[in-house]
Formats: C-alpha cells, sequence, structure tokens
C-alpha cells in the first residue's frame, strides 16, 4: 500500500464525510474471534482496523496484525500503548504524543525509543496529538501514563490544547476517554476542538450505541474509534457502520 492513509483521512474529512475505526487490543480475543470480527467489519462500512493496548501481556501484538493485514484490503493503523507494539504488517502508526499529560516518557521519550525501530520499517507515521479525558473512572491509559485527565466539562482546555498540538505540527487530534470510560467525550468539548482546529478528529472511548456515534459525528468528530464496546456486543459494529453511511448520505443530500 502507498503511503497515502494520512492523505486519505484528510480528504474524507475535508469533504465532510466521516469515518469509523475498529480497535483491536491484541489481549481481547483467540485467533479464531479475531479472524470472525476482521470478517464482520469487512461486511461493513468500517474504514480502518486500529491495534494496540495500553499494556499486553498475553496477546502477540504482530501475529494480530498480520492475521488483520492478511484477511482484509482496510488499512491497518497501529494505535501504540508503548515502544513495543510496531509491525511490518501494518499500514501506517499513529505517532502519539499526549499532549494532554506532563509526563515526559509520553511526550517524547517513548518516540526517540521507538525510532530506531521505526527506521526499519516501512510504516506511514502520522504525527498525532493525543489527548485523555476522565469520563467516570481512572482508565488503563490514564494509569499507565502516570497523567492527570482533562476534566471531563472542562471543553476550553482541550480545544486549547489541541490547537498548541496543531501549532506544533500534530496533523491529527486524537481526544480519548481510555477503554472502559463510563462516558463519552462531551458533544461541547468535540464542538469546541473542532471550532478551533483545522485537522481531522478523532474521538473514541465510551461510545456504546449507534445514537451516540451519531451525536459525536454531529458535533464534529472526523472519524469515531469503539473497542471496549465491540468486545461486548460484536453486532454494533454493523449499526454503527450504518449509522455512518446514513449521516453521510443526509450530509451529500443536504450539499
Amino acid at each position: 500500500m502507498q503511503k497515502s492513509v494520512y492523505h486519505h483521512i484528510a480528504t474524507t474529512a475535508a469533504s465532510g464525510q466521516k469515518m469509523f475505526g475498529v480497535l483491536v487490543d491484541p489481549d481481547k480475543q483467540t485467533v479464531a474471534e479475531l479472524l470472525q470480527l476482521v470478517k464482520r467489519c469487512n461486511e461493513s462500512a468500517v474504514d480502518f482496523f486500529f491495534v494496540g493496548g495500553s499494556i499486553i501481556t498475553k496477546g502477540d501484538f504482530n501475529q494480530t496484525c498480520r492475521l488483520i493485514k492478511e484477511n482484509t484490503s482496510k488499512p491497518v493503523i497501529i494505535f501504540p500503548g508503548s515502544p513495543d507494539q510496531l509491525s511490518k504488517y501494518a499500514d501506517a502508526i499513529l505517532f502519539l504524543s499526549l499532549i494532554s499529560g506532563r509526563n515526559p516518557e509520553f511526550l517524547i521519550g517513548h518516540h526517540v525509543a521507538a525510532t530506531p525501530k521505526l527506521q526499519k520499517l516501512d510504516l506511514e507515521i502520522i504525527p498525532t496529538g493525543y489527548l485523555l479525558v476522565d469520563c467516570g473512572t481512572t482508565t488503563t491509559a490514564i494509569y499507565v501514563s502516570e497523567t492527570n485527565p482533562i476534566p471531563h466539562g472542562n471543553a476550553d482546555i482541550a480545544a486549547t490544547t489541541a490547537l498548541a498540538g496543531e501549532y506544533l505540527g500534530l496533523r491529527l487530534t486524537y481526544i480519548d476517554g481510555g477503554s472502559g470510560a463510563k462516558k463519552c467525550i462531551s458533544t461541547e468539548m468535540i464542538r469546541r476542538t473542532r471550532e478551533a482546529i483545522s485537522g481531522p478528529l478523532i474521538i473514541g472511548g465510551g461510545i456504546r450505541t449507534p445514537e451516540a456515534a451519531m451525536e459525536i459525528y454531529k458535533a464534529g468528530a472526523d472519524i469515531i474509534i469503539v473497542g471496549n464496546a465491540i468486545e461486548k456486543n460484536k453486532g454494533l459494529i454493523t449499526q454503527i457502520a450504518e449509522m455512518k453511511e446514513k449521516f453521510n448520505t443526509l450530509f451529500q443530500a443536504k450539499a
């Protein structure tokens, strides 16, 4: 695949069309379950596979990427929880800088550690500003990163932080409640951030219904990512994909 994942995201977002990504944690399924998941995504209007986890204890990251890549034509994007989560079988990696926190390891330290390995891989590297938000529980991402999340109701801090990241040259903004979040990122935070930045906006965490996905799309998200909820309800993949297609069709009709 040519190095065009970011170009596809940016041009699709600029056209007003919404995208949907499924997050796969290598710890959370067997090989058979993974292949069934990929099959369902292939049959639905899923745009991307994201692969990663805050901590991987028993799963095989490289094998997970390989199995997905061998069974789909959709882009496989690494959403890394550590410098070890790399694979030649992916198409791209979100080079995440946790700009909502002040832990130097997650701002630049892990990036330095990963760079020698990345130089040997043919991955499209997408600099991404990553913001963690308090969505009702201390998620694994918050615990592992040892950072304070942005308060759920403080839309201004999120918007300003995202804009600072864009000023630093980060090409994507990803606002996340983390795996197991009790509630979604607020629509007000999404709206304020969308008004502040010009690049594509990704939202994840706490999305458990197609109705919630629709509200997040309406608020200004370009991509929504769902992982934990899909592990419990595979049918949600089809439901959110259909909701996304409905949104895009309505948008085209109004354009």
